[in-house]
């Protein structure tokens, strides 16, 4: 499997099929390599990020824009199942790398595009990063505190989700080739991955004409829903039907909403959101989160604390889930990675993201090139050459 994507989306799907055992064979810019090795934050002399999506792969260093490179790309084309790449729109084509060069030589090929906004006339010639799409498709219009400004949300959640859908895209694929013999050409987008991960938002819009607005910790479904300040932190409490809303209220002794007209269904409580929340405010601000953990859990209530990240770290049940392990040694000393949360055996093997162009040698002599060839490869690297478009 050929890696020829950078930043997120594109290396995350080739890990995911790394960590499941395919042999993927990075392909980067010489010098500097994948544009993530530079993005802090750093352990050690190692961006986090380039490791976090880039372990159990073997890096080629190629100058795509020379002859060398190009014949040494598509002779290991030739040998893969799977290519994916994250070229801007055209680029590929360009360069003597697009999808009907690689299908000519490998005619049952299974070819990936990872792009932002699609290869129609409406988005080829749009840059696309995570936050962008954040902001064309909605979710930062609906992310923040009522009346404030759109916000981000702090995960790569475009980036991330499109990783997920075009590794089971090419799992699809391979399914499909085995019947038909044939080569494909997927498209993994970022912006279907926003609206999809808006899929009842969006067709609830569809049904009713109007979408919610920022409602910060709050569901647009459902009240009481939401974070609540305790006299020493935040608890997140999250009632989802009338039963649980009157468990709720007897538990904090407040009795007399369990028959309020005002809040009697889920459409009066929604309706009276910020009026319910104040009369619990008032109750949770007299006692600390541990207290009203202890009695809403004992309740039944779904009740938590807001975690940061060390404490959620931190916290036993995440240990429980051994998500967490050491990568095997090498060039980051002392170096975590995260198993895939599908790994329920935690076995996958966690090989430490490779230095730019460690195995080129080693690869492309695989693949058949013979000393010359790979000398020639080699001497293509200098001087480095600007780097080709993402997305």
């Amino acid at each position: 499997m050929l890696d020829l994507s950078e930043n997120i989306a594109g290396p995350l799907a080739c890990m995911i099929l790394a960590d499941m055992g395919s042999d993927v064979v990075k392909i980067e810019r010489p010098g500097a390599g994948d544009s993530t090795r530079s993005l802090p934050p750093f352990w050690g002399a190692e961006a986090t990020v380039f490791q976090t999506v880039n372990r159990n792969k073997r890096s080629v260093a190629i100058d795509l824009k020379s002859d060398a490179g190009r014949a040494a790309v598509l002779r290991l084309v030739g040998t893969a199942d799977v290519v994916v790449e994250s070229f801007r729109p055209g680029v590929a084509d360009r360069l003597g790398l697009g999808f009907d060069h690689m299908l000519a030589t490998k005619p049952d090929l299974v070819h990936v595009s990872v792009n932002a906004f699609g290869t129609g006339p409406l988005g080829h010639d749009r840059p696309g990063y995570d936050a962008l799409v954040q902001a064309f498709t909605g979710i930062m219009a609906m992310t923040g505190e009522p009346g404030g400004s759109p916000v981000r949300a702090a995960p790569s959640i475009i980036d991330i989700s499109t990783g997920l859908w075009a590794a089971l895209a090419v799992q699809a694929a391979l399914v499909r080739r085995d019947a038909t013999g044939e080569g494909q050409r997927i498209e993994s987008t970022l912006i279907d991955s926003g609206l999809f991960l808006q899929c009842h938002q969006v067709v609830g819009f569809l049904g009713t004409g109007s979408f919610p607005g920022p409602l910060g910790s709050a569901a647009p479904s459902a009240a009481p829903y939401q974070a609540f300040q305790t006299l020493d932190q935040p608890i997140m409490i999250a009632t989802s039907t009338d039963r649980m809303f009157h468990t709720l209220c007897r538990a904090l002794g407040l009795d007399d909403l369990v028959d309020d007209p005002r809040f009697r269904t889920m459409p009066d409580r929604i309706a009276r959101r910020d009026t319910l929340a104040a009369l619990i405010q008032q109750v949770l601000s007299t006692e600390k989160a541990g207290h009203w953990l202890s009695v809403l859990q004992g309740a039944g209530i779904p009740a938590g604390p807001v975690n940061d990240l060390a404490q959620a770290i931190a916290h036993p049940l995440t240990n429980e889930r051994r998500l967490i392990a050491p990568a095997e040694p090498g060039r980051v000393d002392g170096l975590q990675q995260m198993h895939l949360p599908m790994d329920l055996a935690r076995s996958a093997p966690r090989r430490q993201a490779p230095a730019v162009g460690e195995h080129t040698a080693e690869v492309l002599r695989e693949a058949g090139l013979t000393e010359d060839d790979v000398a020639q490869v080699v001497a293509a690297h200098e001087p480095v050459t600007r780097g080709i478009d993402q997305p």
